[in-house]
């Protein structure tokens, strides 16, 4: 059996290696605020809330530099440089700042850790893709790995952290060093691949060196787009909704077992094992996208997350409820290759990170900002069981329009369509450029 070839392995290390970091750290975040920085909910709250909005400052500029810069890895440089100073922050500067001032130490510390995380991570999974893409590696066989480093980290993170809890800061350094070296080497073939991506790279050459692929322009056609809307509604209700859904899962999880100690070992057992089928499923899941095409896709994740949430409210035992968390590792295979295979497939591919990063992250990150909100207010009020019916509800409302208003991707035989329209003499795209 023929092995991949190394730069299937080079870009899964990538990955791995960025969301091991990742997991480590923000699995153990909260925890380590409250014991060792000695902040109360409020506090910890802030300084979440304070790296979530300051993600969103990062992320439209860092969609459009990612889509000027194409294969060039300078902000790529700039996420790995800033997580190998994340022990010495951790370390030395973050609780000096906190104590200082909350408000000082909450933007400071949202400033770096969204830049190396919340923001970062678009930077990452653009760069990944735009590479794997141009070197014929379907992409979410390399992301996989990322499924594999979660995995990982529930094995090593807490035993690091029961040992030092500052050790796991340490540990992210020494992942994102590893990291700067899978980075180093990386190498992307931007050679076209056929005949016809030839003819149609030398036919725009000279066009090329008179006219920028990206301009203001184009940026801005974006927001002129059905499918950029649709696409970013549809994010933020089922996307969004799934994240708020998550946060406060294992109180409720909790709840069915006689002791709190209990029930967090038991969710701890059963997140270990739905990310190992994630992982697996990983695997299969860009052969089931290119089936049913990626607008399909999006629309079962929001309909699994609608089964997901719908029936954590109707399930009344541990099992069930149990049963039903597993769908999760089903749901994020299918929205992390669904995602990029629309936006590759319908709208322009050379503004592929900034469609990501706005459509996606964006707009999931800024409903996350009011939905937790509301979330908690509505866990008080009216409880947790009640909530989900109501979130259900939601994300089916949001998948069914989204039904009619998304383009189908598989119509149109994988052809790009453009954001806004090329200018009349702008090169053409070849088969190269065409998502696989």
């Amino acid at each position: 059996m023929k092995l991949p070839k190394w730069k299937f392995w080079n870009f899964g290390g990538l990955f791995f290696f960025y969301f091991l970091m990742w997991a480590v750290v923000l699995a153990f975040l909260s925890i380590w605020l409250k014991e060792e920085a000695g902040l109360d909910a409020t506090q910890t709250g802030l300084v979440f809330s304070a790296i979530s909005l300051i993600a969103l400052c990062y992320q439209p500029f860092f969609g459009v530099i990612s889509d000027k810069l194409g294969f060039r890895k300078n902000l790529f440089w700039f996420v790995v440089i800033m997580a190998l100073l994340m022990g010495p922050f951790f370390t030395w500067l973050f609780i000096p700042l906190l104590q200082f001032n909350i408000w000082v130490g909450a933007i400071i510390g949202g400033i770096y850790l969204s830049a190396v995380f919340q923001g970062g991570v678009g930077v990452v999974e653009a760069y990944i893709e735009r590479a794997s893409r141009a070197s014929s590696i379907e992409y979410g066989r390399v992301r996989l790995f990322g499924s594999v480093a979660g995995a990982v980290a529930t094995l090593v993170g807490g035993r690091l952290y029961v040992m030092n809890p500052t050790s796991i800061f340490w540990f992210a350094s020494c992942s994102a060093a590893l990291l700067a070296i899978l980075l180093k080497v990386a190498k992307v073939d931007e050679a076209p691949k056929t005949a016809e991506a030839l003819a149609a790279q030398q036919a725009g050459a000279e066009v090329e060196k008179k006219e920028d692929g990206i301009t203001k322009e184009r940026v801005f056609s974006i927001f002129k787009l059905k499918n950029f809307w649709f696409l970013a509604l549809l994010m933020i209700g089922t996307a969004s909704v799934h994240d708020v859904f998550d946060q406060q899962f294992p109180n409720y999880y909790n709840q069915f077992f006689p002791t709190t100690d209990q029930g967090t070992a038991r969710f701890s057992e059963l997140v270990s094992l739905q990310t190992a089928l994630e992982a697996i499923i990983m695997i299969f899941m860009p052969f089931l996208i290119n089936k049913i095409g990626a607008k399909n896709g999006l629309l079962l994740f929001g309909l699994l997350t609608f089964i997901r949430i719908g029936g954590s409210a109707v399930a009344d035992d541990v099992f069930s409820l149990s049963a039903i968390r597993l769908i999760a590792a089903v749901e994020m295979p299918l929205l992390l290759i669904s995602i990029f295979k629309y936006i590759t497939g319908v709208f322009d591919v050379r503004l592929t990170a900034t469609i990501y990063l706005l459509a996606f992250n964006f707009a999931k990150q800024a409903a996350n900002v009011i939905f937790s909100s509301v979330a908690g207010s509505l866990y008080t009020s009216i409880g947790f069981q009640n909530t989900y019916y109501v979130f259900s509800v939601v994300v089916l409302i949001i998948t069914v329009i989204c039904f009619f208003g998304l383009s189908n991707d598989k119509t149109q035989g994988g052809l790009l369509k453009k954001a806004g329209g090329l200018k009349k003499g702008a090169p053409a795209l070849g088969a190269s450029d065409i998502s696989r």
